[in-house]
């Protein structure tokens, strides 16, 4: 007869929904934290700085050799001294590829084109166990993966479709129907074109070679094509309008293309082969009238404007180049006289002082230049100094001056000071410019002594603030006007 005793486990219905219901939570759990890595499982973290996140978000994929190896746990935009922001991902990486050589190198790639990232590690290489300690040549757990090995530089899917912006796009459209009306209708000649292909590339071999050669300098030719398209764009309506009239030009040789031109082409190439041969032996003469033209170049382009000139220079000059016979004879003494006077050992010592006296004297020049040109006060310093004592009597002639009453306050112009004028008064601040601005190198443009503003009730030690301009006095040549 059975037992009636302890219920077992799998008698209890409520024991049973209790532990399927724990088993549900835990799964639900370990797949919500399956990105993060699952718990308990030890993991390999690294922190690596990248230029830019680049879309990537936490969780995505870290894969090697396009297998998953880790997920991403963070990303921390990083601020520079110099401005700069870059990116550092925290990655959980499994523990079988630790570790990671220091010669790997990480890319943000997309994964899908709707915008999904992950980050792929290529792994390097580590020295050969007995050359070098290959664990000190690892990333140590928690180490950081610098930004240079963040290589190479990734493309986006958007920078690739940005390069198809509306001006591209309207000129692929151009070049495509431009194109499929230049080999419309032309069936037949491009199938004579690939029949004559074959005879066409032997004969370019030798072609080919010489251009190749560096004597041909062919590296430089598409620079000079590009800045000579440069130069003719502005002439673009002319060009096509040449391509019009050639066509009449051509539609004009046509009747004559047989057998005149024909013949021409037919002994072109004996001429050409006495011109390869004749060429070299010319080609001094060449380089000597290259030169000559070189050097006649400037003398030639003024001659375009002094024609005239010369032409009366000529008509007035053969008279006296008739009577420079007899002048020549009356030079002999004097050039003679020159002749030793430039032999005098003296006259070198001269020259050099003067030179050394202009040399020194022309940094103070170009200083005094703008005193007088823009400013007139030399003039000006003269006048005063001439009109100082103009005023007088029967007895004799006395200064032009006006006393000046000094502000009133401590620190005043009017006596003593530990200090610069400072009011309280409005007036009673200190105005003084020892070296106004003369537009002189180095300076404003302006003419700043007697035209400085007075600012009340602040200092103004130096220059005022602003330009001035370069108003003065007008000095007339006549005093008599």
């Amino acid at each position: 007869m059975r037992r009636r005793g302890a219920s077992s486990i799998a008698a209890n219905p409520v024991l049973i929904g209790a532990a399927t219901t724990l088993v549900v939570i835990v799964a639900v759990f370990l797949a919500y934290n399956a990105n993060n890595g699952l718990p308990f499982v030890p993991t390999y973290q690294l922190t690596a700085d990248v230029p830019n996140a680049a879309n990537l978000v936490r969780g995505n994929d870290v894969r090697m050799g396009g297998a998953r190896v880790g997920v991403v746990d963070t990303i921390t935009p990083q601020a520079h001294k110099d401005g700069t922001v870059t990116a550092q991902l925290k990655l959980k990486l499994q523990t079988s590829i630790k570790p990671l050589p220091k010669n790997s190198t990480v890319l943000i790639r997309p994964r899908s084109a709707l915008g999904l990232k992950y980050v792929e590690i290529t792994k390097g290489n580590l020295p050969v166990n007995g050359s070098e300690n290959a664990t000190n040549n690892g990333f140590a757990d928690g180490a950081t993966i610098p930004l240079r090995n963040a290589t190479p530089s990734p493309v986006e899917i958007d920078e690739v479709f940005n390069t198809f912006d509306k001006p591209t796009r309207v000129a692929s459209s151009t070049n495509l129907t431009e194109f499929g009306n230049a080999l419309a209708g032309r069936g037949q000649d491009l199938n004579d074109a690939i029949q004559f292909a074959p005879v066409l590339l032997a004969s370019l071999i030798p072609v080919a070679q010489n251009l190749s050669n560096p004597a041909t300098r062919l590296n430089n030719l598409f620079p000079a094509l590009e800045r000579a398209a440069s130069i003719t764009a502005p002439v673009a309506q002319s060009q096509a309008d040449l391509f019009v009239n050639l066509d009449t030009t051509f539609s004009a040789l046509a009747d004559v293309a047989r057998p005149f031109i024909q013949d021409s082409i037919s002994n072109g190439p004996p001429a050409l082969s006495t011109a390869i041969r004749t060429f070299p032996f010319q080609r001094v003469f060449l380089a000597n009238t290259t030169q000559l033209v070189r050097d006649l170049r400037p003398g030639v382009k003024a001659l375009s404007t002094a024609a005239p000139a010369i032409s009366e220079a000529f008509t007035v000059g053969t008279p006296a180049l008739l009577r420079s016979v007899a002048l020549n004879a009356r030079l002999t003494e004097t050039f003679k006289t020159i002749e030793a006077f430039s032999n005098d050992p003296r006259v070198p010592l001269g020259l050099g002082d003067l030179t050394s006296t202009v040399q020194l004297l022309n940094p103070a020049l170009k200083s005094l230049a703008p005193v007088q040109l823009t400013c007139n006060y030399i003039t000006l310093f003269f006048r005063n100094v001439a009109s100082l004592l103009s005023e007088g009597d029967s007895n004799g002639t006395w200064q032009r001056f006006i006393v000046i009453v000094t502000p009133q306050g401590p620190n005043s112009e009017g006596g003593p000071s530990s200090a610069p004028a400072d009011g309280p008064t409005t007036d009673n601040h200190l105005h003084t410019n020892p070296y106004p601005n003369v537009g002189a190198p180095g300076q404003p443009n302006e003419c700043e002594a007697a035209n400085e503003k007075y600012l009340a009730g602040q200092n103004v030690i130096g220059n005022v603030p602003g330009n001035q301009g370069t108003n003065h006095d007008q000095t007339k040549r006549d005093l008599n006007q």
